[in-house]
């Protein structure tokens, strides 16, 4: 294994642990409004930016050639985010993670959509057999009291997917990376801040405590996530992301004694297979 695959890896690892964190304190944070969590855990993320953006001296000026992709991108994290800590509030901790972690499939559709990348036959089937597998975990039925907040969440995860799919459209335009986390952190405190005047919850200080660290985590996962990308190839590390699952329902049996139902284990089982054998298919047809 080389150095650089090493790094990756670990630092794959380290942003899955950062993200699990990162839900796990959000729902300690208790019973806030979702967009008041969103607010005070993008803040934290915007003045990391700023900081970054110094440090790099990187001007405010967008390209103009990256304005629209950007606005989209801001809108659809902010949406993709906002469902995320819904579904975090709602669900069993490893129910919303594993249906977040669908956003890879989603990102094959939003690809082909937005960017013209046609996925290959196996992708299209891995999508197909990942959809049965979040069957499993969100249990469509009128029965069901959390249908609503797992239908959220796989909003959250298609947001997210639109989300990322924006940041590779920009990848081709001149911004810089820590201008895109900036703005997407800026538009998601100005679009929330109205609601979360109307609606303040006034905070005691261990739930302000535990957002500050859920923004700190979210930075966190952030750079790490690049800084993997950066080292080595997605396909020779994202199968390693799936450890935030592992992580989350550590934690959440730890903290809540959440224990995920028999269909939610054999959904998992099936998106987690799914991914593994794109993983293994993808390095395969690399070599």
């Amino acid at each position: 294994m080389t150095i650089n695959k090493r790094r990756g890896i670990t630092m794959i690892i380290l942003s899955a642990f950062c993200f699990a964190m990162m839900n796990v304190f959000i729902k300690l944070s208790g019973d806030l409004p979702v967009l008041q969590k969103s607010f005070f855990r993008n803040f934290v993320a915007l003045i990391i930016a700023l900081i970054v953006m110094r440090q790099e001296k990187v001007g405010f000026i967008v390209p103009k050639e990256s304005r629209g992709w950007l606005f989209l991108r801001a809108l659809f994290g902010t949406i993709g985010l906002i469902a995320n800590y819904y579904a975090v509030d709602h669900l069993v901790l490893t129910d919303a993670s594993m249906i977040q972690k669908l956003t890879p499939f989603f990102s094959m559709l939003a690809s082909l959509w937005i960017l013209k990348e046609k996925p290959a036959r196996y992708q299209w089937l891995a999508m197909l057999v990942a959809l049965v597998g979040m069957l499993f975990v969100v249990k469509p039925s009128f029965h069901n009291t959390q249908l609503f907040a797992s239908c959220i969440a796989l909003i959250g995860s298609m947001g997210a997917a639109l989300a990322y799919t924006m940041v590779r459209r920009l990848s081709f335009t001149p911004i810089k990376g820590a201008s895109i986390v900036f703005y997407f952190s800026l538009f998601s405190c100005v679009s929330v801040l109205p609601s979360m005047i109307i609606d303040f919850h006034v905070m005691t200080l261990p739930q302000l405590t535990y957002l500050l660290i859920a923004g700190l985590m979210a930075a966190g996962g952030q750079f790490s996530v690049t800084a993997a990308y950066q080292a080595a190839p997605a396909k020779d590390i994202s199968i390693f992301d799936y450890s935030q699952v592992l992580f989350v329902g550590i934690f959440g049996y730890l903290l809540y004694q959440e224990v995920p139902d028999f269909w939610s284990l054999i959904g998992y089982v099936i998106i987690f297979a799914t991914a593994y054998g794109m993983y293994r298919i993808g390095k395969r047809k690399a070599l």
